[in-house]
């Protein structure tokens, strides 16, 4: 960790100019073999704030010019929209712990099996309880793939922005101000994928699908607007909307049509609209748990997803619909995703058990006493242990972030490898291998630099 910014400067003299508008690398393969994990280790955990932001920028400059760059999917969703990349389906993976050591493994696969079509992504609620803010977020994805030699896009996407209802019912405008604040801090680290998630505040007291849609129509427009206010010079920023909750009854035909031709409606001409739309086909977020620890098995339905699905992509010229909560389904079902030509599916539980799966018993223990300790108001009655500390040990990422990233090389080292396994699968399963150069032929570079901290230039 490094103590000052003189020190940081030290450790770059000779391999890294620093100058106002970014860097020039003098020595690449030093910097990412020998430099990289101590630069991403201060970006996150580093008490000096003028350190950790000056570490986090040059990990950004420095994959600029080593060629890792964030984009937007917008361009390819377009083509997919018209039918240009049909039964592929993007995975969209969330990770919520040690994540420098995850997207490595995730890097690796994608090199290994030529995907150019994959999203790095995290939820609002994961930003909270996983302590990563979206500048932290950035910073180690783009440090992932430096340190594994990549070259190419990074498409990072914030999952579920959502307006709360209860907030929004006691305070609309701060809880819309909030939204749009999360937006502007995510954009400015290098989101440029964004899905709004306003299906909190659809109304099935209303008599028809419009009325039911109006609230969710009319909030998506107004934030869809804002982030084409904020989206840097040269980047279309990719959004998506969303019908139904996570968990709900599962979305039909005419909510889907009715919400888009009601946001075309409201939207101002020539903006922009959304690039995909998520639904509801009968999963929920993270599982549902059974007294014995073991998971409920999901009913997912193909023929909805399929069939709205080809409507968004068909009448709407959209890459088609999203999926959420498809983590904890078999891996032997993934094929029917691109068969249905899904756009998108979100993964995030599957890897996070995986991860507790192959913690040392002595730190997994630990944190399971730190849940019951902190969140036991949070037990619903009737739940047993295993229920209780499956749903809750989400929310032990954040506290004991940094004791996982401490652990053992050969720790860290065992779980990179299991999962770039699974990461091989999933690829494969959504028909997403081979598709790094027609992904780099539709998704063009714009390198967008970011101003020099403060704490840096004055040095």
């Amino acid at each position: 960790m490094y103590q000052s910014i003189q020190e940081l400067k030290n450790a770059l003299a000779g391999r890294v100019r620093i100058k106002h508008d970014g860097v020039d690398m003098l020595e690449g393969i030093t910097f990412q073999e020998r430099l990289v994990d101590a630069l991403v280790y201060s970006a996150v955990f580093n008490d000096d704030l003028e350190v950790k932001n000056a570490c986090k920028w040059i990990l950004w400059e420095s994959g600029l010019e080593l060629g890792v760059y964030a984009a937007s999917i917008q361009e390819l969703y377009t083509a997919k929209g018209r039918g240009e990349m049909p039964h592929k389906t993007i995975p969209a993976i969330n990770i919520r712990g040690l994540t420098y050591d995850i997207a490595r493994a995730l890097i690796r696969s994608v090199k290994r099996n030529r995907v150019g079509a994959f999203i790095f992504e995290i939820a609002s609620s994961e930003i909270d309880y996983t302590q990563q803010s979206p500048s932290e977020y950035v910073s180690v994805i783009i440090a992932a793939a430096i340190r594994e030699g990549y070259q190419g896009h990074i498409f990072l996407q914030g999952d579920h922005f959502q307006i709360s209802r209860d907030k929004y019912e006691k305070d609309q405008e701060k809880e819309l101000l909030s939204l749009k604040q999360l937006i502007k801090d995510s954009v400015d680290a290098g989101f440029y994928n964004i899905d709004i998630d306003a299906s909190t505040m659809v109304d099935m007291n209303k008599p028809a699908v419009q009325e039911q849609q109006e609230n969710n129509i009319r909030l998506t427009a107004g934030i869809l607007s804002y982030i084409r206010e904020i989206e840097p010079i040269g980047i279309t920023i990719s959004v998506g909307g969303e019908i139904g909750e996570i968990g709900g009854k599962n979305s039909t035909d005419e909510e889907l049509q009715e919400y888009i031709n009601g946001l075309q409606k409201e939207l101002e001409s020539g903006l922009h609209g959304i690039s995909k739309i998520s639904i509801q086909t009968g999963t929920v977020h993270g599982g549902i748990p059974l007294s014995d620890g073991t998971l409920a098995q999901v009913r997912l339905d193909f023929d909805t997803l399929s069939r709205l699905s080809y409507i968004a992509i068909e009448k709407f010229g959209l890459a088609g619909a999203v999926q959420h909560g498809a983590s904890t389904l078999p891996i032997d079902t993934f094929h029917k995703f691109p068969d249905t030509n899904t756009a998108e599916i979100h993964l995030a539980t599957q890897f996070q058990n995986i991860l507790y799966e192959m913690l040392p018993d002595e730190l997994k223990d630990e944190i399971y006493e730190y849940l019951k300790e902190n969140f036991g108001e949070e037990r619903k009655e009737g739940q047993s242990d295993e229920q209780f500390i499956y749903k809750m040990r989400k929310k032990g990422f954040g506290p004991f972030k940094q004791k996982m990233w401490d652990l053992h090389a050969a720790v860290r080292t065992g779980i990179r490898n299991k999962l770039e396994e699974q990461f091989d699968v999933i690829f494969e399963k959504l028909r997403v291998t081979n598709t790094m150069n027609a992904v780099k032929k539709i998704i063009k570079p714009v390198y967008i630099h970011k101003p020099i901290p403060d704490g840096l230039s004055a040095h």
